[in-house]
C-alpha cells in the first residue's frame, strides 16, 4: 500500500512548484517534504520530482498526483452521506481544461455558485483539451468535442458566437475595399496562440479558401481585444466581449452577416462524476443561458 502522507507531499509539490510552499500548505517543514518524497521514490524506484524553479513531475509523478486528487475528491464526496466524516478540512483541488473565451464570458459566474473546491484551471484550446482529459491530467473540460472521451460523461453546453472585429482605423487602412482574400493575405491578425485556428476557419467559411495572414499571438482574450482596438490587428472575439466596443463603434466587424458559432461540451470523468455533479449543474446551466443555443 502506497502511504498517502508521502503522496500527499508530492502533490503539494507539484501543485505548488517548490518544496518550500508545499511545506507551508501542509504545515510542516521544508525537509520534511524531502524526506516523504526520497521515501516514495525509495519505494517506487523511479524519479517522482524534477527539481526546479518551478519543480515538475514526470510522468510516473504526476499520475500519482492525478490519483491523490481523485481519491481526495471521492473522500470529500462520502462528507455528505457520513456525518462522522464531517470534519474540518482543506477545500479539494479541482483541476479543469477550458478555452481562454469561456472563462473570459460565462464560466466564472458558474463556478462562483459552487463550494468546497479550489480550482486549478488549464488554459487551452477548447480543440486540445480532451488531450487534457485522455492523459488524466484534469478532472473536467470545456472541449469542442461532442463524441464522449473514453472513461468521460459528455454535456451540451451551446455555442459561443465569435465575430471578426478591427478598430474603424484599423478597417479603413488594410479593408477599405471589404474583406477579401487578397487583402486579408497582408492584414495582421490576432490569435491566442499557436494552436488557435478560429481565424483559419472563419476566413474558409467566409472566403472559401485557406488564407494565411501575419499573426500578432497574445496569450490571453482580453489581451487580443485590447489589441483590437489598439489598431494592431483584426481577430475573432467572442460577441459578448465586444458587444459593447461594437455598439459605441470602438470597433467594426468584417463581415456583421457571419459569425462563427463553435459548439462548446463539458466533459468529466466518470470516476469522480458524483463528486462533480453540482459543479455540472452550475457549468451546463449558466453556459445554457449565456451561449447560443446549438
Amino acid at each position: 500500500m502506497l502511504d498517502y502522507t508521502h503522496l500527499s507531499a508530492l502533490a503539494a509539490v507539484i501543485r505548488t512548484g517548490s518544496f518550500e510552499r508545499a511545506a507551508q500548505h501542509l504545515n510542516v517543514t521544508p525537509s520534511a517534504i524531502s524526506q516523504r518524497i526520497k521515501l516514495l521514490e525509495e519505494r517506487l524506484g523511479t524519479v517522482l520530482v524534477i527539481r526546479g524553479q518551478p519543480c515538475t513531475a514526470t510522468e510516473v509523478g504526476q499520475r500519482l498526483c492525478q490519483h491523490v486528487e481523485q481519491v481526495a475528491l471521492l473522500e470529500n464526496s462520502l462528507r455528505g452521506s457520513f456525518p462522522g466524516l464531517q470534519t474540518e478540512s482543506r477545500p479539494v483541488t479541482l483541476r479543469v481544461a477550458v478555452n481562454a473565451d469561456s472563462l473570459a464570458t460565462w464560466l466564472i459566474p458558474a463556478m462562483a455558485k459552487v463550494e468546497g473546491f479550489l480550482f486549478d484551471l488549464v488554459l487551452d484550446n477548447e480543440d486540445h483539451s480532451p488531450e487534457w482529459l485522455r492523459r488524466g491530467e484534469v478532472a473536467a473540460a470545456v472541449t469542442a468535442r461532442g463524441t464522449p472521451i473514453q472513461g468521460c460523461d459528455c454535456h451540451s453546453l451551446g455555442a459561443l458566437r465569435y465575430v471578426a472585429t478591427a478598430s474603424p482605423q484599423y478597417h479603413d487602412r488594410w479593408f477599405a475595399d471589404g474583406f477579401s482574400e487578397p487583402a486579408a493575405a497582408y492584414a495582421p491578425c490576432l490569435i491566442f496562440k499557436q494552436n488557435d485556428r478560429l481565424h483559419v476557419e472563419w476566413m474558409r467559411q467566409v472566403l472559401g479558401g485557406n488564407v494565411h495572414p501575419p499573426l500578432h499571438q497574445l496569450p490571453s482574450s482580453q489581451a487580443c481585444l485590447d489589441a483590437a482596438l489598439a489598431g494592431i490587428g483584426w481577430g475573432m472575439n467572442p460577441e459578448r466581449l465586444v458587444i459593447d466596443h461594437l455598439r459605441a463603434g470602438r470597433l467594426v466587424t468584417l463581415r456583421p452577416d457571419q459569425p462563427l458559432d463553435i459548439p462548446l461540451f463539458w466533459q468529466q470523468s466518470r470516476i469522480v462524476s458524483p463528486v462533480l455533479d453540482h459543479l455540472t449543474q452550475a457549468v451546463v446551466h449558466g453556459a445554457r443561458t449565456t451561449l447560443v443555443p446549438v
